[in-house]
């Protein structure tokens, strides 16, 4: 069996964007009201699927594009 990433061909950037923001998932999750596990579960390329506005959400709060978030890999 592959890695989740590997199945979905979608890589989520999350930790990235926080390091270039010097933001903590602790602060993200404050922001945009979502549980640090459920953000943590994104950010390991174990989610399945996200709401339009959680992505919204994290998007606005990191000051990014959908496509800076989500990757095809």
């Amino acid at each position: 069996m592959g890695d989740d990433d590997d199945a979905s061909g979608v890589h989520c950037r999350l930790d990235e964007l926080l390091a270039e923001r010097g933001m903590t998932l602790t602060k993200l999750s404050e922001i945009v009201g979502v549980s640090i596990v459920n953000l943590s579960v994104l950010k390991n390329d174990r989610a399945r699927a996200i709401r339009f506005s959680t992505l919204s959400a994290i998007c606005s709060a990191l000051d990014c594009e959908i496509g800076d978030l989500l990757v095809r890999v």
